[in-house]
């Protein structure tokens, strides 16, 4: 044996580059990994290969102008982004959208949650093997998908939320056609955990790996899915209720041991929920307008614009110099699909914010990652990233 040990060669730390042209790295990110054999002993992350300057487009838009950037931020959810941003200028402002249209922003953004866990769920199980269960996830997330693109007219980046409301009221029949998709993503929901969770490849590449302690998460800034799954149950609709989530009924799912597969069974979960959350809004509803009657907030109806004078100027002024909103600053926040997604908006009282800064969950989810993987294998690297649900718009810097 001290003889083999003798011829043994002497091992060299490599350094490899992980990205931005990775499959899994999805297209933006470059990890530096500096590693002995397969073992990961250090890690860097360079998260900014995208620079869409969101921040810098907000100084020059209108408030209304601003929602399809928004979109664009983290483009798996937009309806939630929508739904963040408004709620910020709206505070600012000092409005409440009426009671329909709160309603139907919990069943707007919920839907959009659903889509974010399942395409989040879908690509982790297809990034290790499993193509049937990403198969299942996007064929339920295109029925999440029809009937976001029925309410809004657009199929993946919306712009429906507006400032003191919604652009339109749910179409005839929605309810049901809404009752019918549920209940085909409960059936795939339903497979996939049949296909994975007990599944031996599965559990082996995930159980235990990208672990972290609750303590050390919310160092980092977690929040979402990726701190639930630490044990600790914070979750923005409960803990700092907007909208009508106060009046709902609903579960906030936690883990145990802050790993890929806690991270995975919270989302899981979390699906469940928010279609009961969806189901609520459906059914209790009240009657009544989508947005607020008032024409310094709101846009004139279209036949009015085109055929009284005094709503085509209306919409003019509000098209060219924007919503006033009053001077000041706000930082508004909601449970986004991987966390507290927040607006920091500064106003000097014109149509369009002097400063409009974003807090994604993802940036400060990603800046943990070296402390998830070093010490891993280089095969752990996707499935530990896959469980953060990177989203590059938000990402960007």
């Amino acid at each position: 044996m001290e003889e083999r040990r003798d011829l043994e060669l002497p091992t060299e730390p490599m350094t490899l580059n992980m990205g931005p042209s990775h499959p899994a790295m999805h297209g933006t990110i470059k990890v530096v990994l500096t590693v002995d054999g397969e073992t990961i002993k250090s890690a860097d992350v360079y998260p900014g290969f995208l620079h869409r300057g969101f921040e810098k487009e907000c100084e020059r838009a209108t408030y209304t102008q601003i929602f399809p950037y928004t979109d664009r931020l983290n483009y798996v959810s937009p309806m939630l982004n929508n739904v963040g941003f408004a709620l910020a200028v709206e505070k600012l402002a000092g409005i409440t959208a009426p009671p329909r249209a709160q309603y139907i922003r919990v069943l707007v953004g919920e839907m959009a949650r659903v889509a974010d866990h399942l395409t989040c769920v879908g690509a982790a199980a297809m990034e290790l093997g499993g193509f049937t269960a990403f198969l299942y996830m996007l064929k339920a997330r295109d029925r999440i998908f029809d009937l976001l693109e029925e309410i809004s007219g657009a199929r993946l980046t919306h712009s429906y939320v507006r400032i003191g409301g919604v652009a339109e009221d749910l179409p005839d029949g929605y309810p049901g056609r809404c009752k019918d998709a549920f209940v085909l993503v409960r059936s795939a929901v339903a497979d996939c955990d049949k296909l994975l969770t007990r599944n031996r490849i599965f559990l082996d590449r995930m159980q235990g790996i990208g672990k972290i302690t609750a303590a050390e998460a919310i160092s980092y800034g977690y929040t979402g899915p990726c701190l639930r799954s630490t044990g600790i149950a914070y979750d923005v609709r409960k803990d700092s209720p907007y909208l009508v989530y106060a009046d709902l009924d609903f579960a906030v799912p936690v883990g145990e041991n802050g790993d890929n597969l806690d991270r995975y069974l919270v989302r899981m979960e979390e699906i469940q929920q928010s279609l009961k959350l969806c189901e609520q809004a459906l059914s209790r509803m009240p009657s009544g307008d989508v947005i607020l009657d008032d024409p310094s907030v709101a846009l004139p109806p279209k036949a009015a614009t085109y055929n009284t004078i005094e709503s085509m100027i209306n919409h003019f002024k509000l098209i060219v110099d924007g919503i006033k909103v009053p001077p000041g600053e706000v930082y508004s926040y909601i449970e986004g699909g991987n966390g507290e997604l927040g607006f920091y908006i500064v106003s000097d009282g014109t149509g369009r914010p002097y400063k409009c800064r974003c807090r994604p969950p993802c940036f400060t989810l990603v800046q943990s990652l070296p402390r998830l993987i070093e010490g891993a294998m280089i095969a752990d690297v996707v499935p530990t990233f896959g469980s953060l649900n990177m989203i590059g718009g938000e990402c960007d810097r």
